[in-house]
């Protein structure tokens, strides 16, 4: 089906150089990237920018955007098309017309495109003759199948569920009798209208890949941002006719992140694929893709150029099929696993090379598995073929090996240790044990001076990582006397707050999460004023972490407390909506809310006063979707599998994601998004 969609693009590239943003080439990345293109007859790939043009012998170019044709998007077009001379002109954007209509205030439904069709007229001017070519349509590239179970729409990457301070300002725009007493009461046109025609954009998308495969959903929602999506693909217009015909039958559960951030945040997730993410640089433009350092498959010297002279490595290997059952055996298997499945594949692939390999048994270094890629220097043949194998390769040693790594375990290690203490002692007495560790950055003298200087001690980003758990965990701590506890609590706020701001104001390089958190680029910017006041903002969103789950009935806890013999553990919140979904009494769950709406389903709650009318169960289907609004971690994907395998076989699951998640995203998201004004190219 994805394929297909691509065929739509791939139909109008030939002999055109080809103009793309970064989310959808991030989906081109992960559907088998330029090389579709190239090979569908296009002359160029380029990136989609002011900055780009084209010479007079390429008359002919294509724009793929995943914005909508307002704004920064029509100006960055009409930039390249007057640098340039085109005589034919193709726009295809991901966002459907019917979103257009909306953005330019049309609530009518039309048969025709207006919207497109003035946007051709207006090519043919920029391009300088009317009688020129120009075609404008939506085609919705915006999947990124990254493994045959999990696919990611980077489109909607920033999409994130409200979290309290959201609430309060919406309310702050609200007459004050209409204000919401909680997110659950929030409203879809109650949004800013950037939010609004984000949600109606991804509904539209979703509405589009139940149509290409004739299939009739049942949704259902846990969650407040979950509702309103669920809600807008329930009753988006084309959808009721598609529902009447379908032939096939699916069940879709949409699930916000917020619901569980404990484990978003938490390093238990023993995944290779996790760490990769986490400790290896960002592939420049993605999302989800890292660089892996290509130059142990070269014979240069590492020099400081050597970085820029050579182009990195990926995990995106869509062309090999050996590397793409690597990439599912890392993706999907635990730590341990994934480490010696790259081992074994690298020994296999050499030895059908007749490569001079040395077995070895025992624990995985890095510096073995450097040792199996470097035979493949020496026979070009080899290296072309297995190259996909070879960076997963690399890019699992590059991970073994980094510095920085050990901070994954001291994490792991501390949150331990707070698992237990919460079934113990109250939250202020379990949050203190954090102050210890806010140590500054150290000198010479570090062990002296108690400040940090080895590598597995926690840095700023790890410190915030550790409060994000902490805090979404508040609640299951011992209760106290709750006016003392809150006082408690903020002096000890103040102090934690003071602590952290020191650790950030003298550190010799900022982070990406310490940049985005304070505005500043380096050190020498950030003012002590700048880093308290973006410390105490954080601390403002960390207060309201423990309540997300407060409307919830049944699924409001993700802590099982230490039962004497048990050590205290943490329970996945996916895991319990699992076992609620496949269990063999098909028992019906208050938070499970079922949402295709519409008259009918009104009637039939009317009806069941008087007869038993039975509501449609999410296990009702052979095939269930489960959308998780704001990302899913690896090790998730391995539980899904897990417990799929374990309680209903026959069933098949495909999960939906706006973003595939390492620790460090969710601070980002929430500290330093603006979730309630996505950038949609306005």
């Amino acid at each position: 089906m994805l394929r297909r969609m691509w065929e739509k693009v791939l139909s109008k590239v030939k002999k055109a150089v080809v103009f793309m943003d970064d989310k959808c080439a991030e989906a081109l990345h992960w559907s088998g990237g330029a090389a579709l293109l190239l090979e569908a007859g296009a002359r160029n790939l380029k990136e989609f920018s002011s900055f780009e043009a084209c010479a007079a012998n390429e008359p002919k170019a294509v724009f793929v955007v995943s914005t909508l044709l307002k704004g920064r998007t029509i100006d960055i077009i009409k930039d390249i098309i007057s640098l340039s001379h085109f005589q034919y002109c193709v726009v295809i954007t991901t966002v459907a017309h019917s979103v257009h209509l909306l953005a330019n205030n049309v609530t009518t439904e039309m048969e025709s495109n207006p919207v497109f069709e003035q946007f051709e007229e207006k090519l043919c001017e920029w391009m300088g003759n009317m009688n020129y070519t120009a075609e404008v349509m939506h085609v919705p590239v915006v999947f990124a199948p990254v493994s045959q179970q999990l696919l990611l729409t980077p489109m909607f990457a920033h999409l994130f569920p409200l979290l309290s301070p959201d609430l309060e300002s919406i309310n702050a725009k609200r007459p004050e009798k209409k204000r919401f007493g909680s997110l659950v009461d929030v409203d879809v046109h109650s949004l800013p209208v950037e939010l609004q025609l984000e949600i109606k954009s991804l509904a539209a998308v979703l509405n589009s890949v139940f149509e290409a495969t004739g299939t009739r959903e049942e949704s259902f929602a846990v969650g407040p941002m979950s509702r309103i999506i669920a809600g807008e693909l329930a009753n988006h217009p084309q959808a009721k006719n598609r529902r009447k015909t379908a032939p096939n039958k699916a069940s879709i559960i949409f699930v916000d992140r917020t619901m569980d951030l404990t484990g978003a945040v938490g390093h238990h997730g023993d995944n290779l694929v996790e760490k990769i993410l986490t400790v290896l640089e960002p592939l420049p433009g993605h999302v989800t893709d890292v660089q892996v350092d290509m130059l142990e498959l070269t014979s240069l010297q590492r020099t400081p150029d050597s970085q820029t002279t050579l182009a990195p490595g990926c995990l995106a290997q869509t062309q090999s099929t050996a590397a793409q059952s690597l990439w599912e055996a890392m993706l999907t298997n635990k730590h341990k696993e994934g480490v010696m499945e790259v081992r074994r594949q690298l020994v296999e692939t050499a030895s059908k090379e007749k490569l001079p390999i040395k077995m070895s048994m025992g624990r995985v270094t890095p510096e073995q598995l450097c040792s199996y890629v470097q035979l493949f220097r020496s026979s070009w043949g080899s290296l072309e073929n297995h190259c996909g194998v070879l960076q997963l390769g690399l890019a699992t040693a590059q991970t073994l090996r980094h510095p920085s790594l050990p901070r994954w375990d001291a994490c792991l290690a501390f949150e331990r240790l707070l698992l237990q203490a919460l079934g113990d002692s109250d939250f202020p007495a379990v949050l203190r044990q954090l102050l210890p560790l806010m140590k500054p950055c150290g000198g010479e003298d570090s062990a002296a001076s108690g400040s940090r200087s080895r590598d597995d001690e926690c840095g700023p980003d790890e410190l915030i990582l550790l409060l994000t758990y902490l805090y979404s965990l508040a609640d299951e701590a011992q209760p106290t006397d709750q006016d003392t506890e809150e006082e408690e609590l903020e002096k000890l706020e103040r102090e934690l707050i003071g602590a952290l701001t020191l650790v950030i104001t003298l550190e010799p390089q900022l982070s990406p999460l310490l940049q985005k958190l304070t505005g500043c680029a380096n050190p020498e910017e950030l003012t002590t004023e700048r880093a308290h006041t973006a410390v105490e903002e954080m601390f403002e969103t960390l207060r309201g972490l423990s309540h997300t789950r407060d409307h919830l009935k049944q699924l409001r806890s993700v802590y099982t407390a230490s039962d004497g013999v048990h050590q205290a553990t943490y329970r996945p919140f996916l895991q319990q909506i699992l076992e609620e979904v496949f269990h063999p009494d098909r028992l019906e769950c208050p938070d499970i809310e079922h949402m295709s709406g519409g008259l009918t389903d009104l009637l039939k709650t009317g009806f069941s006063m008087f007869m038993k009318v039975s509501r449609p169960h999410p296990s009702d289907n052979p095939l269930l979707f489960l959308f998780l609004v704001g990302g899913v971690t690896p090790s998730e994907l391995r539980l899904i599998k897990e417990i799929v395998s374990a309680h209903k076989p026959g069933t098949q699951v495909l999960v939906l994601s706006t973003r595939l998640l390492r620790p460090t995203d969710i601070p980002e998201m929430l500290f330093t998004t603006q979730r309630l004004l996505p950038d949609i190219g306005f």
